[in-house]
């Protein structure tokens, strides 16, 4: 998968409304005291679990959030390196200089 594909795919995932409020609840880095499950996450958002976790792994396979365990939860955060490395991606492809 080339720079180009990747760019699309993770614009595809962050560019669900499901997806952006599911991200905004999400912190940025693994925290402890931030931390969100599944059940946590369709709590806040008032969508049922399924739905959570199909859109979970969609944003987990696009490569915007991460997942750790701990003991039988997994808990989401964002990959902040990740987003900023999409958002540069996004401004080269558009804003670049005429050939």
């Amino acid at each position: 998968m080339d720079e180009l594909d990747k760019l699309a795919v993770q614009l595809w995932a962050v560019g669900d409304e499901v997806r952006l409020r599911i991200l905004r609840q999400l912190p940025l880095k693994a925290d402890c005291k931030q931390r969100n499950n599944v059940t946590e996450l369709s709590e806040a958002l008032g969508i049922p679990q399924p739905t959570v976790s199909h859109h979970l792994r969609v944003l987990r396979q696009a490569g915007v959030i991460r997942r750790s365990k701990l003991c039988r939860d997994c808990y989401y955060h964002v990959d902040s390196v990740a987003i900023e490395e999409m958002t540069q991606r996004l401004k080269e492809s558009v804003l670049r200089e005429e050939r």
